[in-house]
Formats: C-alpha cells, structure tokens, sequence
C-alpha cells in the first residue's frame, strides 16, 4: 500500500478522499490547518499544515510516494504546492480540480458560458489557471481531476463514467458525488492512467 499526504483532508472532498484512502488500506498523512476536524481513521495520521505554507509543507510531504491536494484554489497557491511537492522529492501530485475549464463544446469551456453562475466564476478562473500552470510544469508527474458541474454529497456507488476534456453530461444533468468522485481518484494513485493530463469523472 502507498504512502499518501492528503492536503486538506478535513474539506468536503478531502474527506471523502481521504475515508477512500483508508478503507483501501493505504497509509496517509492528513494536512489541515485544523487538524482536530480530521476523521479518526485506520492508516490516517492527522497533521497540522497551512496550503500556503511551502517551507511547512515541504517538511510533511517528504518520503511519501504521492501527495494530493484537495484545497479551494482561492485559498491556495499553484506555485507553493507545486514547489514544495518538488522541493520534497514527492514523484506524484494529484490536484481535486474545478469544472469551469471543461469543455462543453469543442474549444468552449464551461465558465465562458453566458449562463455560468457568477458566484462561482472567481474560483473557477484560479481553478483553470491552476491547470494552466500544471500544463506548463516541465518535470512533474500531476494528474488535475475535475468534477462534474454538480459536485455533492451522495452514495458511493462506484459507478461513473470518465472523460478528459469534455463535460460529462448525463440524466441528471451534470453531476458526481463526493463519494464517487473519491473513487476515480483513489483508483488513479493506485493504477495511474492519466500522467500529466487532466480528466473529469461524472454519472
């Protein structure tokens, strides 16, 4: 099993993530400025860290062999996560990413939409810039996985669809659970199939 360092592991989707993680069995190291909201799980050690906080981050990501970040991208920095990842020596990133620059049509993103919600535009544009920079990234080996437009509590029913660019869109609209989604990423650490590319999960 895999040594994991979960950023943001007390959030909506880290939680989630992070109850996949341990249920699979792997050994994690959970970051978040409030350590004591971090769910007492098997394999989970609860560590106090702040996503802006490089030379801080560097020094509890070191010796695991991926980290993933699950912070809002208005509450983070791209070049601090990505620089301490590198600076620990971790091989893997992997990004809980944003809907925004999905692709409902060939070259039309999401957020670019006339009836995109302005409520959501400011983290949606930090969430494309995020995946901008990843794109640029010469050395890294990062996976950026964007929900649905719809990204809620629900089940865990291990049945989904995968895409890369494209906006998922099915019965319900579009839309993933946190539970679900939390598969598809724990799926990626274990067998890696989406090395320096973006993909979306959705129903």
């Amino acid at each position: 099993m895999a040594h994991i360092a979960l950023i943001g592991a007390s959030g909506r989707a880290g939680a989630r993530i992070l109850k996949e993680l341990s249920d699979r069995g792997h050994t994690i190291t959970a970051i978040a400025r409030h350590p004591e909201k971090i769910a007492v799980l098997p394999g989970v050690t609860a560590r106090q860290g702040d996503a802006q906080d490089r030379a801080a981050l560097v020094q509890l990501l070191q010796g695991h062999d991926a980290v993933v970040s699950a912070v809002m991208f208005g509450q983070s920095n791209p070049e601090v996560l990505i620089g301490a990842v590198k600076e620990a020596g971790v091989p893997r990133y992997l990004v809980v990413g944003g809907a925004g620059s999905l692709e409902v049509a060939p070259g039309q993103r999401l957020i670019d939409q006339p009836d995109f919600p302005e409520a959501y535009r400011p983290e949606a544009s930090r969430g494309a810039a995020f995946l901008a920079r990843l794109k640029e990234e010469p050395d890294l080996d990062w996976t950026f996985l964007s929900p649905s437009a719809e990204f809620v509590p629900g089940e865990r029913t291990g049945k989904f669809r995968l895409e890369n660019d494209a906006l998922l869109v099915g019965k319900e609209g579009s839309r993933i659970s946190f539970e679900d989604y939390a598969v598809a990423m724990v799926d990626e650490i274990e067998k890696p199939a989406h090395s320096r590319r973006r993909f979306t999960v959705g129903y």
